[in-house]
């Protein structure tokens, strides 16, 4: 029988040496970071693709278009709401990986089968909206606390990748969805189809290890003082209750708010306002070129050291990419458009990826997941800021807007401090 020790580092954090992955899986742990990507990638088709479609939901008799928006914006208020609770139930094993993800797998399937058949936008906002957001905020949450858990020695990394994989997937729906406008009905029930075997398929196989565990290699207590992989640790770790009684978490929270507010807004206007400009194949290439710019940026950003300084660049290339979008749609500039749509899925797309590792920099490893949950749920806020008011003005007017809000977000960005310890005696970010 394997021996297992509990170790603790000079930083306060607890290790579980002795089982390998192996063991505990019966293969590499490599597998959850692929069964979480499969997962997520099958997820976020239902926000990522969401634009594609928004012109032919248009056409519904009696459907405005500021009505559909909205639906996008409460679909995000439930999704972001649900990471938290998600992590809470799951802390106390109320609610384990393997339920929340055949749960999130059927609501996430009815939210697509509802967009496609819907006749009412009462029936939009309960199926897709309120169901859907549910479902995929279950599986994004249990994934990402999945790879916290499996990677505590990789975590930005393997966050890239899953993370990154919630944009990339959208990206054939957002072709087809272009290639075939009258055909959403069709569409939409196989790409729930699909979403449904993929989802229950990873939940299957899907598990956490043990509390605390760590893998056979590196030695914990020396890859805690090595400074390349802990640059700033934690100064204490702080449970979930403690949390809003850091500064640092208000700027960071807004920081985040201002960030989803605007990647929601182009998700939910920019296909809309380059169609009207240039026709619906130059909106559908916008529309994917943001999706997967976001996906391959979250993968690259996710090996990189410096968050605190990336985050403030993110921002600020975020902000840039909405003037970018304003101009080159206004004046047909087709190139213009598309770098503009990759800048922006650069800039704000990439925020979440940071967050994971700010949160376990900021507040340490004990709570990370609950933690990453309470600040995530910034990003409903971000929906009613990004999506509701602007459905009220004209999209080119929401862009400018949007790009204020991006560099006042990397202003706030380059405020933030680690909890408890002094700004004058950290490394230059």
């Amino acid at each position: 029988m394997t021996e297992v020790r509990e170790l603790r580092d000079v930083y306060g954090r607890w290790y579980r040496v002795g089982e390998t992955d192996r063991e505990l899986l019966g293969r590499p742990r490599t597998w959850i970071t692929w069964l979480a990507a499969a997962a997520m990638l099958a997820a976020g088709v239902q926000q990522y693709g969401f634009g594609a479609i928004v012109p032919s939901l248009s056409r519904t008799p009696g459907w405005t278009s500021g009505g559909i928006v909205l639906s996008l914006a409460v679909w995000a208020i439930c999704q972001a709401g649900a990471a938290f609770p998600a992590a809470w139930l799951r802390e106390r094993g109320l609610l384990p990986a393997r339920a929340a993800m055949a749960a999130g797998a059927v609501l996430c399937a009815a939210g697509l089968v509802t967009l496609g058949h819907a006749t009412s936008l009462v029936t939009v906002f309960v199926g897709y909206s309120v169901l859907g957001g549910l479902g995929t905020g279950l599986v994004y949450a249990t994934c990402v606390g999945a790879v916290l858990a499996w990677f505590p020695d990789r975590t930005g990394s393997r966050a890239g990748i899953v993370s990154g994989a919630f944009a990339y997937g959208s990206v054939p729906f957002v072709v087809l969805a272009a290639a075939l406008p009258a055909a959403r009905p069709e569409l939409l029930d196989g790409t729930a189809a699909v979403v449904l075997v993929v989802i229950t398929g990873c939940a299957a196989l899907l598990r956490y290890p043990p509390r605390h565990w760590w893998p056979a290699t590196p030695e914990p207590r020396t890859w805690a003082l090595d400074r390349a992989h802990n640059r700033r640790p934690a100064v204490r770790h702080y449970r979930p209750a403690e949390l809003f009684r850091c500064r640092a978490t208000l700027s960071l929270y807004l920081v985040v708010v201002l960030a989803a507010a605007v990647l929601l807004f182009d998700l939910a206007y920019l296909a809309t306002f380059a169609a009207a400009r240039s026709g619906p194949g130059l909106a559908a290439a916008a529309l994917a070129s943001l999706a997967a710019a976001t996906g391959s940026g979250r993968v690259l950003i996710g090996r990189l050291a410096g968050r605190h300084r990336i985050l403030r660049f993110a921002l600020l290339a975020g902000g840039v990419a909405q003037f970018v979008l304003c101009y080159s749609g206004e004046h047909r500039h087709a190139v213009g458009l598309l770098l503009g749509a990759a800048l922006a899925g650069l800039g704000n797309g990439c925020c979440y990826t940071l967050l994971v590792g700010l949160v376990r920099e900021y507040f340490g490893d004990e709570s990370a997941a609950q933690n990453f949950g309470i600040l995530y749920s910034a990003k409903a806020i971000g929906a009613a800021v990004g999506i509701a008011p602007a459905a009220l003005v004209v999209a080119e007017n929401g862009f400018v807007a949007a790009g204020v809000l991006s560099l006042a977000a990397a202003v706030l960005s380059g405020r933030l401090t680690q909890p408890g310890r002094p700004a004058s005696l950290l490394p230059a970010a």
